[in-house]
């Protein structure tokens, strides 16, 4: 569902017609919650409390998951990295993954969920993408900290030539698998008019579709690079491809905080940036074994 939310972000996954940012868009739109425990904690009550709470998805290797009962991963680092820099103690919230985004912002940073909800400090992993910022503006989008590519990892044993690696025409006749309902999903799905569909095979997340081809089930899989490398083993490779009328095939990372605490996001983007300038970003991602981009 994370991909999925993806998705929806940016209106749909064939090319789009541009627009002027922001054209057409109120500022300032009215905040639908008006309960005091529903604003969250600003920078200043963090400092005094001494820890900022960090909202990541579960479930969600390499960059949230549990291991051995610990919160483990590149975004579990980055938290901390965050709570390091403001001297705070980093906890760690991990959450499920809404029907989109917009959910996924409402239940964990500027209002809660109905029932028993309440909001984190920040959140991170959240796709950048000006046109949905601008119509979303109960939340600060900030502290842009990666770029992720949609890649297609792939089995030398049906592709040993290495002049000849699997593009998404190939999946006509070729099995690939992706995580269902994510963009990987849709586009194969989509592409050259369903001539690709034949082919995909589904499955509940990107790590469980390279344990397929690991199993020689599928020939390929498809999806989030990060996720590709980390679930690879011997006999496997990856590229990242063209992707013939694929809006967005990357995108970049950041976090969210409600609106309403400006300075907290200025400390964040701050704690962020400057972490991405001298390295220390890229070294979590070399840590547990990924390729980093840096966000433009």
């Amino acid at each position: 569902m994370r991909a999925l939310c993806y998705a929806l972000v940016w209106g749909g996954l064939l090319m789009q017609p541009a627009f002027a940012a922001c054209e057409g868009v109120a500022p300032e739109q009215k905040l639908q919650n008006t309960f005091a425990q529903d604003i969250g904690r600003g920078l200043d009550k963090i400092i005094e409390d001494g820890w900022i709470e960090v909202a990541l998805y579960d479930d969600f290797a390499p960059w949230s998951s549990i291991q051995d009962g610990q919160a483990v991963g590149v975004d579990v680092d980055i938290a901390h990295l965050i709570g390091d820099t403001l001297g705070v103690d980093t906890r760690i919230r991990l959450v499920a993954a809404g029907e989109n985004l917009d959910a996924d912002l409402r239940n964990y940073i500027w209002k809660g969920a109905v029932v028993n909800g309440r909001v984190s400090d920040v959140m991170l992993h959240v796709p950048y993408d000006v046109s949905y910022a601008c119509r979303f503006d109960q939340v600060v989008f900030t502290g842009l900290y990666a770029q992720e590519h949609l890649a297609i990892a792939y089995d030398l044993t049906h592709y040993p030539d290495a002049d000849e690696k699997p593009t998404p025409a190939y999946f006509r006749f070729d099995t690939v698998g992706v995580e269902n309902d994510s963009i990987s999903d849709f586009y194969l799905t989509s592409f050259g008019k369903g001539a690709a569909s034949g082919g995909v095979r589904r499955f509940r997340t990107t790590t469980l579709a390279v344990d397929a081809m690991t199993a020689h089930e599928v020939m390929a899989v498809m999806g989030p690079r990060a996720e590709l490398e980390a679930a690879m083993k011997q006999g496997q490779s990856l590229h990242q491809p063209p992707m013939p009328g694929l809006a967005k095939s990357n995108w970049t990372l950041g976090a969210a905080l409600s609106f309403q605490h400006r300075p907290l996001s200025y400390a964040v983007e701050d704690a962020l940036f400057q972490a991405v300038q001298d390295g220390r970003i890229k070294a979590i991602f070399a840590q547990h074994g990924l390729s980093y981009d840096a966000p433009q």
